[in-house]
């Protein structure tokens, strides 16, 4: 899975980020987290828009690569804080499969989705991008 570098910025109310090596792509929030979390999302949109338009996704870069960027290290002197953000692209089909939980575990599981009104696979689908999305 690829990860990107992401220049988060910003101030209480307002926070933003944007990546390198994807122009145009901004994340906003207002707290850092939100901005964070979004991110993620941003990132992921826009590799889908620049796959739909018939280019391909850049190559993430690593971080020492983005660190010795001019613009990067002035924004870095700045105050603004990188962050890897990882790069999940929904393909748009369900695919089936097994797993084992224990039963108790499942039961919880159940039990919330239900609280949140979401299916099983949405809330174990949900609960694991936010997992990989805390790193």
């Amino acid at each position: 899975m690829p990860r990107y570098i992401a220049l988060i910025d910003g101030e209480a109310g307002a926070h933003g980020g944007v990546f390198p090596e994807a122009p145009g792509c901004t994340a906003m929030g207002v707290t850092l987290d939100e901005a964070l979390r979004n991110a993620g999302e941003a990132i992921a949109e826009w590799v889908s828009d620049e796959e739909a338009a018939g280019r391909a996704a850049p190559v993430a870069r690593p971080v020492e690569a983005i660190r010795a960027d001019p613009e990067v290290a002035e924004a870095v002197a700045e105050g603004a804080v990188l962050t890897v953000v990882p790069l999940v692209v929904d393909s748009g089909r369900p695919a089936r499969v097994n797993v084992s939980l224990d039963a108790g575990l499942l039961a919880a599981i159940d039990e919330a989705a239900a609280a949140r009104g979401l299916t099983r696979s949405a809330f174990l689908g949900s609960a694991a991008r936010e997992k990989i999305a805390a790193g």
